[in-house]
Parts: C-alpha cells; sequence; structure tokens
C-alpha cells in the first residue's frame, strides 16, 4: 500500500506542475515550493526547538490560532514554524508576525518529510481538523515528537471506517491525541481501538467570539452602510453569486455586499457584469460611500469585519465543495444562508436546527429565506446565543498539550 501511497503522491505532484503552466493557484503552489530547504534554512535555525503547527488552508489557520496564540501569549520565549498546504493560506498568511517562520509544506515523501523534521526540529507538532500525512506522521512518531490534531471531526464515510482502509488507519495511529467536536468522532475512532481522544469542540467559536468582541472599525464600510438595511454575501463562488443576483431584484431597498471567495481579475470582472452598479471597494472614497448601493470586495483578508455591518448574511461554497464559514456571521448574530452542500459542518446543522439558518436550493429558495430572516430578531439572537455557547476549545486544549512543553 506504501508504493500506491508513493505514486499517488508523485503523480499528484507531477499533475500540480502540468496544471501550473495556464493555473495560477498551481503556479503559486509549485513556485512555493522551490528551494523550500534554502528557504527554512534562511530563516530559522535547526539548533533551536520549534513548534510546529501546520494548517491546510486559510480556514484551518483560523480555527487553529486561538491555540497558536494562547501558547505563545503564555511562552512567549518559544519559537512557532508554521507550514501551509494550500496557496490560499500561504499567500495571505506568510507574514504571520507570531511565527518565526512561515512556509509551504513540501510534498510528502520520506525524504521531505525526514529533511523538513530535521530542519525546523520541533518539540512538538499540531495539525489542525484534516491532513494526515503518512511520512511526516511517521517522521515524528520515529523521533517520539508529540502530535496533535485539534477540533477534528470524523465521518463514517471516511476511508479510515471503510474496510479497505487499513494503511490510512495506521497513519491515525502515529497521533498522539485528537481533539474532536463531537461525540460521533469520538466513538469512531475507539471503533478503531483509538482510544487517545477527548471531544474540545470548535476553536473557531473561540476565534469568532473573539472578532465580534473587537472588530476592527472599517471606516468607509461604515459610511457605505450607515442608516441602510445591509446584505452580505461571503466568500462566494460564480453559482452564488448568479443566486444573488436573482435576490437583488427583489431588495432594492437593501445594499449588498459582495466578498467573493476568489479575487481573480476575471472573477471580479464576472462579477460586475451580473452587477454592473457594483463599486470595488478600491475605488471606494468618502465621496462615492453613501451613495453606493452595492460594494464589491476585492481584496483577501477583511471578511470576518464586514460582518458587522450587515443584517442577513449568505455563506458561499454550497453549490461547490462544501460551505465556507458560517461562525463569523453568526457571532455577530446574523441569521445565516447557505446552499445544499453542508453535510460535513456540524455548526450548520445546529444553526438550521436552532432556526438561525436556511438552506436553499434555487433562486426562489433564497428569495423565500432571505424573506424569512430578514426581520427576525430570534434566529439573529439564537445565532448569537449558538457561538457564545459553545467557547471553550481553547482552553480545553492547551490546557492538556501544556504538559508537553518544557
Amino acid at each position: 500500500m506504501i508504493f500506491l501511497y508513493n505514486i499517488g503522491i508523485f503523480l499528484y505532484g507531477l499533475m500540480v506542475r502540468l496544471i501550473a503552466t495556464f493555473n495560477p493557484k498551481a503556479k503559486q503552489f509549485v513556485e512555493g515550493r522551490k528551494h523550500i530547504f534554502k528557504q527554512i534554512a534562511e530563516r530559522i535555525s535547526n539548533a533551536d526547538k520549534h513548534i510546529w503547527f501546520h494548517f491546510a488552508s486559510l480556514g484551518e489557520f483560523e480555527q487553529g490560532l486561538p491555540v497558536l496564540e494562547k501558547i505563545k501569549a503564555e511562552y512567549p520565549g518559544k519559537k512557532i514554524v508554521v507550514t501551509f498546504f494550500s496557496p490560499s493560506g500561504y499567500e495571505v498568511r506568510k507574514n504571520y508576525a507570531l511565527a518565526t517562520g512561515v512556509f509551504y509544506l513540501p510534498l510528502d515523501t520520506r525524504s521531505n518529510a525526514e529533511r523538513f523534521i530535521e530542519a525546523i526540529n520541533p518539540e512538538l507538532a499540531i495539525f489542525t481538523k484534516y491532513e494526515f500525512w503518512h511520512h511526516y506522521f511517521k517522521a515524528l512518531s520515529a523521533r517520539e515528537i508529540p502530535l496533535f490534531l485539534i477540533s477534528g471531526i470524523f465521518r463514517p464515510d471516511q476511508i479510515f471506517f471503510k474496510f479497505y482502509g487499513g494503511f490510512n488507519r495506521n497513519i491515525l495511529r502515529q497521533v498522539n491525541w485528537f481533539f474532536v467536536q463531537n461525540q460521533q468522532s469520538v466513538d469512531l475512532l475507539k471503533s478503531l481501538d483509538i482510544t487517545q481522544v477527548s471531544i474540545a469542540g470548535d476553536t473557531r467559536f473561540d476565534r469568532v467570539a473573539e472578532n465580534a468582541a473587537n472588530p476592527p472599525a472599517l471606516t468607509l464600510v461604515q459610511t457605505f452602510a450607515e442608516g441602510s438595511k445591509v446584505f452580505i454575501a461571503g466568500s462566494t463562488w460564480p453559482a452564488d453569486e448568479s443566486m444573488i443576483k436573482a435576490l437583488d431584484a427583489e431588495i432594492q431597498d437593501w445594499k449588498i455586499i459582495l466578498a467573493p471567495h476568489e479575487i481573480a481579475a476575471d472573477h471580479l470582472k464576472q462579477i460586475e457584469s451580473l452587477f454592473p452598479t457594483a463599486i470595488r471597494y478600491s475605488n471606494l472614497n468618502a465621496e462615492n460611500a453613501a451613495a453606493s448601493r452595492i460594494l464589491l470586495i476585492d481584496n483577501i483578508g477583511m471578511l470576518s469585519s464586514l460582518y458587522q455591518y450587515a443584517r442577513v448574511a449568505y455563506i458561499g461554497g454550497g453549490f461547490g465543495v462544501g460551505i465556507h464559514n458560517t461562525l463569523e456571521a453568526a457571532a455577530f448574530g446574523l441569521p445565516v444562508i447557505f446552499g445544499p452542500n453542508y453535510r460535513k459542518f456540524q455548526e450548520a446543522h445546529d444553526l438550521l436546527k436552532l432556526g438561525a439558518a436556511k438552506s436553499i436550493e434555487e433562486e426562489q429558495s433564497l428569495i423565500t429565506a432571505f424573506q424569512l430572516l430578514k426581520n427576525n430578531q430570534k434566529a439573529a439572537q439564537l445565532a448569537k446565543e449558538y457561538v457564545a455557547q459553545q467557547k471553550g476549545a481553547t482552553a480545553s486544549i492547551y490546557d492538556k498539550i501544556r504538559k508537553y512543553l518544557n
């Protein structure tokens, strides 16, 4: 099985290099890993111990950030290395101030894993939610370096729980402790005789609650929103934007903020073809802010603070691989609307059950959902209370991890 795994990693790398000739994100993936070990040697010393945080992408970074910041606050002298698999995480957070170094994670080959572990000299490793790499986990285990998974969530349809998933189950067994989000995850891991697991919850609740309590003021957006009812669509994709176009005709007395997941030039132009009167944030100023009705966000990193100016939120991704972060909006007391692909997200199920969210499948159901939620103060309050009640994962995780910190 290891042979097939190694072949799979090789073919993945080859495929990305081929795609990189015409795909900007794939090009970033490839270019960012060129001379990666030289980059590491220039930034950090392997004579020093480091705490290694790995994130698949930007969403996982936000999820793991409360734990990282807690450790750094309690142990300011500790040095931290952050790695990303995806360009969408690395390119946004490559200059993160609390990390000694931020890097792309080299592909999971035996030589890469051993060389990387040697280069960063971790005293412990913390992975967030997903990503299970055979060679990296094995290299950590061989050196008796503690490995933790935080905010993990498992489902019966994952390969670990299939009869043919033995190789993948062995990867899980290299983890020293799993901090998971729900009882189902505990039960599934215990069905594999993996008992080093506890329910800690989801660290994103701590992150979004903190952000909602002290959001940075966005002066121009505040001017845009002041005195108006605002509908915000966050992390949208083309399928989402087409749906919102239909809703726009029904809510002419509302202002709209559009914050797409991808801000490539062609995507922004596509959105502008749907919303010809939209003004880009980069063109917003004190003179035109109040008079504009549709605001198009053409940067990355602002979304979590934009929700403070809205009343109802639409969360994108539900017509693709899965919805994006609903909790950032809910923390501000916004009822949320999203597409049908939310099955993997516990918080989406919870918000729907509470009546603080609606899932939609086509244009008319979006219009109906908006009408139901636009003045629904109970839904807004339930969303905010839900986030507040779920806080505490960071403290629970830190309490156990600190025993491994020298």
